[in-house]
């Protein structure tokens, strides 16, 4: 049996294996070097091998592992201190291993929300068409995609899913069983769609109105991917009452975190919520590491620097390739294009070259590189990308299932 082949396959990853990193690199066992433009999915925001987060873990790895909710988390209240002192909407805190564990909680809190202020019939949690809030029983029927749900089993009740920018569909759904509305303030997993700012805004008044409350899935969009802390900062005015972060705020440790105003937080009482591993010391020593590197103004201030840099890059691009590259996406460091060639078999020309890269709905060719990736960076991925285009010119024309 070929090595592997006893993992579920859900996966179907190309035949590299890489064996160390080093900054914006990864290297296989023969020493060929890869340009990473995906960072595990966002979230080796430091890249490789980053001196500050692998010195936190191996200190604490000489003290404690693990310990519980049962004892006091040291770590976990020092880190859960940093979220709250930048967030002007943030009191409270529940660490967890994954962003679909803390799209949980957040959910959950919503509707013990409501529930304790005698409003049960608050439990209806609208989303939008693209989304996605991870692979969890709940989290697949919150996103309402039908690839993610078909197979298992019948859809479960208290999510209404709505087209992705229809106002007026959106306020038609408002009613009296709605709890909280989820929304990505720049969707992923849909195509790399950023909301406006205008729009951010406009729920937060929306839900001021009608008492319901705001969750944002920064799950992917935050720890500086940006060019601020969290993507909802850009837009003044747009605080949420509760959000779910992780990926990035762990640098490649598994790290989450909900986060929430404490009058929304304090039905979550002992017994209502747990996790044996959120907040452990080794994944939120490496957490406050993580965070003092990328709450620097001058970490930020880079980042946008070389996103403008980026998308400039990706102008040229697109005029240089008109019958490939159709739309640029994304917002900050969480970018790419919509194609008008098949975006995985463009992902897999790009690997060819030596750069990886992923892709999303809507055909779009996703890239997420580390945060810490210099104008030389982008100007080498520049390069392998007009190579792969020019290849990618010969392939047909994408045609939407």
């Amino acid at each position: 049996m070929a090595k592997g082949d006893h993992l579920y396959n859900t996966y179907a990853p190309p035949p590299q294996e890489f064996v160390r990193g080093e900054g914006a690199y990864l290297y296989t066992a023969d020493d060929k070097k890869y340009l990473d433009f995906i960072a595990g999915i966002s979230v080796n925001c430091l890249g490789h091998n980053h001196p500050a987060p692998k010195a936190a873990l191996k200190d604490q790895a000489d003290k404690v592992w693990h310990l519980s909710g049962m004892f006091q988390l040291t770590n976990a209240k020092e880190l859960a201190a940093r979220y709250c002192a930048a967030l002007p909407f943030a009191d409270k805190v529940f660490f967890t291993n994954s962003g679909a564990e803390a799209l949980e909680c957040a959910m959950k809190t919503a509707r013990k929300y409501h529930f304790d202020r005698g409003d049960e019939e608050r439990y209806d949690i609208l989303t939008f068409s693209g989304a996605f809030h991870g692979r969890t029983f709940a989290t697949i029927n919150a996103g309402g995609n039908p690839k993610y749900l078909k197979g298992f089993g019948p859809s479960l009740p208290g999510f209404i899913h709505l087209p992705f920018g229809d106002h007026e569909a959106f306020k038609a759904a408002i009613s009296e069983t709605t709890a909280a509305i989820l929304v990505e303030p720049v969707q992923g997993e849909g195509g790399l769609r950023p909301l406006p700012e205008v729009c951010l805004r406009g729920l937060r008044e929306l839900c001021d109105e009608h008492g319901i409350l705001l969750i944002y899935d920064e799950v992917q969009c935050g720890a500086g991917r940006t060019g601020k802390l969290f993507a909802h900062q850009w837009a003044e005015g747009a605080e949420p009452d509760i959000m779910a972060v992780a990926k990035g705020v762990g640098g490649g440790f598994p790290l989450g975190a909900c986060i929430a105003r404490e009058d929304v937080a304090a039905g979550m009482v002992p017994g209502t919520h747990g996790s044996t591993y959120g907040g452990n010391p080794l994944a939120t020593a490496v957490g406050i590491a993580v965070w003092d590197e990328i709450s620097k103004p001058e970490f930020l201030d880079q980042v946008v620097r070389v996103s403008n840099f980026l998308k400039q890059q990706f102008e040229g691009l697109k005029d240089e390739f008109p019958d490939v590259v159709e739309e640029l996406r994304g917002k900050g460091l969480l970018c790419g294009m919509k194609l008008k060639k098949p975006a995985k078999e463009v992902r897999g020309l790009l690997l060819e070259k030596g750069m990886l890269g992923g892709s999303a709905g809507d055909n779009v060719l996703r890239l997420a590189p580390p945060l810490i990736i210099t104008e030389d960076h982008v100007r080498e991925a520049i390069a392998i990308m007009r190579e792969a285009f020019e290849d990618a010119r010969e392939m047909d024309d994408f045609v939407a299932a």
